[in-house]
C-alpha cells in the first residue's frame, strides 16, 4: 500500500489533474467542494484501473502485460518530446 501511495503520489504531481483542481480553487469555489471532487474523481479513476488491472492479469499473462505498458510508456514520451502531446 505504501509503494502504491508513493508512487500514485509523484505521479499526480503538477499533472494536469492537479493544475486543473489549483484552477477551480483559485476561481474562489468552495475549497472543500474542489478537494471532495477532485478526490472522488481520483478515486473512481483508480477504482476503474484496478478493476481493468486485475481483469486483464487474469486474462494476459504478466509479461506481456509489461511488454505493452512499457511499450505504451514509450510511446507517449516520444509523443510528449516532439511536441504531439
Amino acid at each position: 500500500m505504501i509503494s502504491t501511495f508513493a508512487m500514485v503520489f509523484l505521479a499526480e504531481l503538477g499533472d494536469k489533474t492537479q493544475l486543473s483542481t489549483m484552477m477551480l480553487a483559485a476561481q474562489k469555489r468552495s475549497m472543500w467542494s474542489v478537494f471532495a471532487g477532485a478526490s472522488l474523481a481520483l478515486c473512481v479513476t483508480s477504482l476503474i484501473g484496478v478493476l481493468v488491472g486485475d481483469s486483464l492479469y487474469r486474462l494476459v499473462p504478466p509479461a506481456v502485460i509489461r511488454g505493452v505498458a512499457g511499450a505504451g510508456f514509450i510511446l507517449v514520451g516520444l509523443l510528449v518530446l516532439l511536441g504531439k502531446l
